[in-house]
């Protein structure tokens, strides 16, 4: 069953946070910030600190850009990212199943 364990992302998609940004990401080409913030019921710095990992880790590409003169980013997951995402869903998939 241990070897089950090993496959899944502990590093990085473990964490709750983390894994709810990928889910969205997965799912949509670019999300915002504030919408994930307010989705997942995030405090701006918390949110911010999850982003980094996420993205020092290469999962998740950013843009900047103004919307009249609010400065807006925007998150999508990169071919790493969801990669990523899927062996990690496959490995808790298996851990259910039982191997």
């Amino acid at each position: 069953m241990k070897h089950l364990l090993d496959k899944l992302n502990s590093t990085k998609l473990d964490n709750r946070i983390r894994l709810g940004v990928m889910s969205m990401l997965m799912v949509n080409d670019w999300v915002g910030f504030g919408a994930i913030k307010e989705m997942l019921g995030l405090t701006d710095g918390n949110l911010a600190s999850h982003i980094k990992v996420l993205e020092k880790e290469g999962y998740i590409d950013l843009k900047k850009e103004f919307i009249g003169r609010k400065p807006q980013t925007s998150y999508t997951a990169t071919i790493a990212g969801r990669k990523a995402f899927d062996d990690h869903l496959k490995a808790l998939e298996a851990l259910l199943k039982g191997g």
